[in-house]
């Protein structure tokens, strides 16, 4: 305590040193920085309702860079190709416009894919807020990235976000380059766990790509049964572009087990998993149209999430190769229908203007023309609190 207290002193004796007129410019630059510290909170600011219902969109906003060129960008998005910070700043306008036309309007949760970095994700949260005001001012955070990458993941929320972390791993010797975002979200007193994730594409080939994507199912599976050891019956979501259809195994016609794999019969003996009562799931999810979800042929104990797809949600999310694709996900834990805290309300794709064209497919970007939002649709949750909460 002493040596801080000297400390102290020194720095108020080398403080009078300092001729006056300097001493006035350092004390009012001071005050102005404070007062910047907490314009921008308040911009981006929000209270934390006492709130019944949880809305989260999910969206793959393709390729969100800023108006800086920093070398990393696609060419698409470099200087000589006539990006600019007009055009960015445009961009984002337009995003949160969409953004503002959702169904519960500027939604809780914000799960993005294909943003550039940190400062991008708080530039769109204030052009929210300039286009929503006090209902779309979020008030944390979160971005998550592979170094050396382009682009990354990033989350803006209303609520709370409690624990926040990013899984990067290996699969075949190389670093998967995007990461797994999980986010614990308090609301309304009760949890939930989100994984927001950007699962490897497909260029390279669907098969030689797919060990990348059972991977990232495997991280996940990890930390649904740590997450089930520690705090039984949390719901637990897995949100974002898996770049696998809800239908992949039938489209690759069984050639191969899928990072995401139906509950029929020949998926599990595939996986070893028909009847079988020691096999263990490994890398791949059961995706189940059931509510609550659960697995008619595979062995008991298998984790299965429901998946809006296999009722709610129609056509796809992605238009490629003149055909719907639904690659962009929501699934749901069996926690979501156990009428017990957060629970399962509805689900829809966002397939109105602005975000699919005349055409109606999804309106992609041009970053020369400066037209159009995302190649990708968004996908709309709704969750509502059970009263039954004990």
């Amino acid at each position: 305590m002493g040596k801080y207290i000297r400390r102290t002193f020194c720095a108020l004796d080398f403080f009078r040193r300092i001729p006056r007129r300097i001493r006035i410019v350092l004390v009012l630059l001071f005050m102005v920085l404070l007062l910047m510290g907490a314009s921008c909170e308040v911009e981006i600011g929000g209270e934390i309702p006492d709130r019944q219902e949880l809305s989260i969109l999910s969206w793959n906003v393709q390729a969100l860079f800023d108006g800086e060129e920093t070398g990393s960008e696609y060419s698409d998005y470099a200087g000589t190709a006539g990006w600019s910070a007009e055009k960015y700043t445009a961009r984002l306008n337009a995003i949160a416009k969409g953004i503002g036309r959702a169904p519960s309007g500027f939604p809780d949760i914000l799960a993005l894919v294909e943003i550039e970095n940190p400062q991008t994700l708080r530039d769109l949260a204030k052009s929210l807020a300039a286009e929503g005001g006090a209902k779309a001012r979020y008030r944390y955070d979160f971005f998550a990235n592979v170094n050396g990458m382009s682009l990354g993941i990033g989350i803006l929320s209303k609520v709370p976000l409690d624990r926040q972390q990013a899984h990067a791993f290996y699969g075949d010797l190389e670093t998967n380059p995007r990461p797994v975002a999980e986010l614990w979200v308090e609301a309304g007193g009760t949890p939930l766990v989100l994984f927001v994730c950007h699962w490897k594409s497909k260029l390279g080939g669907d098969e030689a790509t797919e060990t990348m994507r059972r991977a990232s199912a495997r991280l996940i599976l990890r930390r649904f049964r740590e997450i089930e050891t520690e705090t039984p019956n949390t719901p637990v979501l897995v949100l974002g572009d898996l770049n696998e259809n809800y239908d992949e195994y039938y489209r690759q016609a069984g050639r191969y087990i899928c990072a995401l794999l139906p509950d029929d019969p020949r998926a599990a003996e595939h996986a070893g998993l028909y009847g079988a009562a020691t096999s263990i799931q490994k890398d791949f999810l059961v995706v189940s149209a059931n509510k609550p979800p659960r697995s008619s042929y595979f062995a008991e104990g298998v984790i299965s999430f429901y998946s809006p797809w296999g009722r709610e949600l129609k056509n796809g999310s992605y238009f490629y190769g003149n055909a719907w694709e639904t690659i962009d996900h929501i699934l749901l834990s069996a926690a979501f229908f156990d009428n017990r805290g957060w629970d399962f309300n509805d689900c829809e794709v966002l397939n109105t203007e602005p975000f699919v064209n005349s055409q109606g497919t999804p309106n992609a970007y041009n970053a020369r023309t400066g037209g159009g939002l995302s190649d990708h649709l968004p996908l709309h949750l709704s969750l509502k609190l059970s009263e039954r909460t004990e």
